[in-house]
């Protein structure tokens, strides 16, 4: 049993900012004023983050199976993330239900001090051979028994198609019967097939402009049918994947543009070589690439997403919501990703250049060296 605790701060609430005091056990129990004026040492107090695309840090990759998972989420609880979904590259069957077996034995024995895995993001094989990005050309078209035996294995929260493969529109409603969240992404689909599977109930993009058909205006694309019409999608705020102005004409088009990583097995780790599926990557000064040059994921952390975002111009507020509100309210988790009382106590502190001081998971403080 968690005992209570308290933190003083400014602190972020549904309803706006207070100055006060936060009392929380497992769950946030009072959030009461004092009255008091901040200081330039003034810490900061907000709900945990929550990256809904995570493959891989400090020098592993979920795709490499066993209990990786417990790995990647030390990692990522260190920067802030207080909750995450693990995300598969396209495989063979038999290699992403190893993945998911190891994720599902995790999920199962939650780590008190990382981050816990709500479930998976099956980001491949049901993607378009034309849009590959980083991920291998192994791609498959989905069938609704393909996805039930992952799903058997572990919880699959998001699925990434590309809606112009095969009979992919037609399945959607099957996928969301099943409590999945089907996303668009890795696509050389149209706007008219982006639209039909928005129809049809997909919900979310998969890193928004990367891995799609763009903004053409006589051909739109995907990233087109996103900002005409998305009420959510994600978004890889390092400043490498999306430009500045591009992600500000993100932010006006659709409501609740959420940040995630991409993070990657070079994330917390130094410039060197490392794995991203079947692949070998490589990061230099931050930035983790194929061979080839594309893009490959990230090294990216939510802690540096967030102060990107309000680099590019968001207010704190604004931005804290687009990297742990927003992502819950996608999954339907209305106890997480607010500080209000009732909620799960997952809270990020922050002191005044934005840098993570303390990080609590389920009320529980984690050891941050």
């Amino acid at each position: 049993m968690t005992e209570s605790s308290a933190l003083q701060g400014r602190i972020l609430t549904p309803a706006g900012w207070r100055r006060g005091r936060i009392g929380f056990g497992a769950r946030i129990e009072s959030i009461e004023d004092d009255g008091a004026g901040g200081g330039a040492d003034e810490r900061i107090v907000l709900p945990g983050f929550i990256d809904l695309h995570v493959h891989g840090a400090a020098g592993v990759d979920l795709m490499q199976g066993f209990d990786v998972a417990r790995t990647i989420t030390r990692a990522h609880v260190r920067y802030g993330t207080t909750a995450l979904l693990g995300t598969t590259m396209t495989a063979a069957e038999d290699d992403i239900a190893a993945a998911l077996r190891g994720l599902a034995a995790v999920i199962a024995a939650p780590d008190p001090d990382a981050a816990q895995i709500l479930g998976v993001h099956l980001e491949g094989p049901f993607i378009s051979p034309h849009r590959l990005g980083a991920q291998p050309p192994l791609t498959v078209e989905a069938t609704l028994e393909s996805v039930q035996r992952l799903h058997a294995l572990a919880p699959i929260r998001v699925l990434t198609l590309a809606p112009e493969i095969g009979r992919h529109t037609e399945l959607i409603p099957a996928l969301c019967a099943l409590g999945i969240r089907v996303q668009l992404g890795h696509s050389a689909g149209t706007y008219e097939e982006g639209l039909a599977a928005l129809r049809a109930g997909a919900s979310g993009f998969t890193h928004l402009f990367n891995g799609m058909t763009g903004v053409d205006h006589y051909k739109p694309g995907i990233a087109a049918a996103a900002l005409a019409h998305a009420e959510y999608a994600e978004l890889i705020p390092d400043l490498q994947h999306v430009h500045p102005g591009a992600i500000r004409l993100a932010l006006r088009a659709i409501p609740r543009l959420y940040a995630v990583t991409d993070a990657t097995a070079a994330t917390g780790m130094p410039d060197g070589e490392y794995a991203l599926g079947s692949q070998r990557v490589h990061k230099c000064l931050g930035c983790v690439r194929l061979a080839s040059g594309s893009l490959a994921g990230s090294a990216l952390t939510m802690d540096q997403a967030l102060r990107n975002l309000v680099e590019v111009g968001l207010d704190l507020a604004d931005a804290a919501q687009r990297v742990s509100t927003f992502p819950a309210d996608y999954l339907g988790l209305s106890d997480r990703g607010r500080l209000e009382p009732g909620a799960r106590a997952d809270l990020v502190v922050l002191d005044a250049q934005l840098r993570v001081a303390e990080v609590y998971v389920g009320g529980r403080r984690v050891e941050l060296s």
